[in-house]
């Protein structure tokens, strides 16, 4: 009976088009003729091929056998960061993971920023530097005392950002920001140059180009050869959930500490999300077509938030009596 459903649940999730044996076939890494047997039910699937197919096609074993209930979801998590090698690794997972769903010509992502977008801090500038300095000391005890001055990321880790990064520039793309999506890096910043790891020439720079990061983020807006769409949302907290969606498939990515997260291609789970996203949606000013008054209140009040850091530091740096 399993094997029924099992082969049910697969045929759902392939391509419209493509050939069920074909499927198991390249899959299972056998041939056409042992896998035309276990479609027609003459073979079984053994234990360890099942749980192959069902990886190879994001295809949930709980809800399938009805192992649990259906308010429990089978997910992926990414690895433990700490080190330079791991940020490296975090980075390379995430370009494979993300990569065969965004270059499909139908793909898109949702991102509910309650901070500004990772893959806006990738493309190893100096702002993106102390944001992997932030990452990794806040995830190894052992850079506690290391100032940035003295961190210098590895050319693969710049690099490895950087190839994410790009992928996502030229994406049909969905944001959700409010005006607080600034603040942990606003905070970031002004934490360690109050604790003196960052020095006050550094402090300054990085700054201007966090405030360079927004004005190039509304210039988006206005240029119609990208599909980008950023909303505005006062009543409800973002959270930095990430929803992919292709006409074939979908993945949900939840964060569950400062860059790890959990995925899953669960079905059922992502019709939720994505009715939760577009509720937000609704409830959401389309900054692409909104006045240019309306538009430009809300980059005046994030820059106003910049500018406000900036002067305090700078106002530190004039009173140094020493």
């Amino acid at each position: 009976m399993y094997q029924i459903v099992f082969i049910q649940n697969l045929k759902q999730e392939l391509p419209k088009g493509t050939s069920t044996i074909e499927a198991i076939s390249t899959a299972l890494d056998i041939s056409y003729d042992a896998a035309h047997r276990r479609v027609s039910l003459k073979s079984k699937f053994s234990i360890e091929e099942t749980i192959v197919l069902a990886k190879y096609y994001n295809i949930s074993l709980d809800r399938l056998f009805e192992i649990t209930n259906a308010e429990f979801v089978t997910i992926e998590k990414t690895k433990h960061i700490e080190t330079e090698s791991e940020l490296q690794c975090y980075f390379d997972d995430s370009y494979n993971s993300l990569y065969p769903l965004l270059k499909q010509k139908e793909g898109r992502i949702i991102y509910s920023a309650k901070d500004i977008p990772l893959f806006y801090n990738l493309n190893g500038d100096k702002l993106s530097q102390f944001k992997y300095y932030v990452w990794l000391k806040l995830l190894n005890p052992k850079l506690a005392t290391k100032s940035f001055e003295n961190f210098a990321p590895s050319p693969a880790l710049i690099e490895a950002g950087k190839k994410l990064g790009s992928l996502y520039y030229n994406l049909n793309t969905i944001e959700i920001w409010d005006i607080t999506s600034v603040n942990s890096t606003l905070k970031q910043i002004h934490f360690y140059y109050q604790a003196g790891q960052v020095k006050t020439e550094n402090a300054l720079q990085i700054c201007q180009l966090l405030k360079q990061l927004i004005k190039d983020i509304s210039v988006k807006l206005i240029n119609k050869n990208l599909k980008f769409k950023l909303y505005y949302n006062e009543l409800h907290l973002m959270n930095n959930n990430v929803l992919v969606s292709t006409p074939d498939a979908q993945m949900l990515y939840v964060p569950f500490t400062l860059l790890s997260y959990y995925k899953t291609a669960d079905k059922h789970t992502c019709n939720e999300a994505n009715t939760f996203l577009k509720k937000q949606l609704q409830n959401s000013k389309l900054l692409n077509t909104a006045g240019e008054k309306e538009r430009n209140t809300f980059f005046n009040k994030i820059y106003s938030k910049i500018d406000a850091l900036y002067n305090l530091i700078e106002a530190t740096k004039l009173l140094d009596f020493e």
